[in-house]
């Protein structure tokens, strides 16, 4: 199976995949849990041009630098471990690339889904968990992470964004939801972490069979 979970900032995405691995491995099964960007050698160094918030790109430059990243962790580490018979957890996926370039950015969105289908070999999720927040709750959750771990710069730019750019950001991810309702799952990110585990453990299992 390939889970992805997406979400605004601070949402709880890293939590949750934790969690959910740690099930998964507890009853024998094979997990590769993987991020976006960063999942490949590729992405590792990618991740702090695309994150810090020492510059602004390009948003082509941006769009591009994203689908590189994709394009190569789904040759290099997705496909083999799906091959293999993982279940692959993935932080992030095509799915952020519409919500953030396309609703928080405006391009446009079948663009969008047409590179994305190219840059993935049409490799799209099983099943999609988006964890559901308002988007001001999620930037002082973010906020909050950041600073605590010291990554308001090196991976804090968008985080900067206005409040309206991740207010759009949501809804894209819930127009996706309602767009693609076999796939997708939305959770209320606004629960106590065992919870939405147990809320999304229960998703996993239904989307399994």
């Amino acid at each position: 199976m390939f889970l992805t979970v997406e979400g605004v900032e601070g949402s709880g995405k890293s939590t949750l995949l934790t969690a959910l691995a740690v099930r998964l491995e507890a009853r024998g099964t094979t997990v590769l849990r993987t991020r976006e960007p960063g999942g490949c050698p590729l992405g590792a160094r990618l991740r702090p041009l695309l994150l810090s918030a020492d510059w602004t790109p390009d948003p082509n430059a941006e769009l591009f630098l994203f689908l590189a990243d994709r394009a190569q962790h789904v040759a290099e580490v997705i496909r083999p471990a799906l091959a293999a018979g993982a279940h692959v957890l993935c932080d992030r996926y095509a799915d952020s690339t519409i919500a953030y370039q396309g609703y928080g950015r405006g391009m446009d969105l079948e663009w969008l889904q047409r590179l994305n289908d190219c840059a993935t070999g049409g490799l799209w999720p099983d099943l999609t968990l988006v964890l559901d927040l308002p988007a001001e709750a999620g930037l002082l959750r973010a906020a909050r992470r950041n600073e605590a771990q010291g990554l308001s710069q090196t991976e804090g730019r968008f985080e900067a964004e206005s409040l309206a750019f991740h207010e759009r950001i949501r809804q894209g991810f819930l127009d996706r939801a309602r767009r693609f309702p076999g796939r997708f799952r939305v959770l209320d990110a606004a629960l106590p972490p065992p919870a939405l585990a147990d809320q999304a453990w229960a998703a996993l299992r239904m989307g399994a069979h």
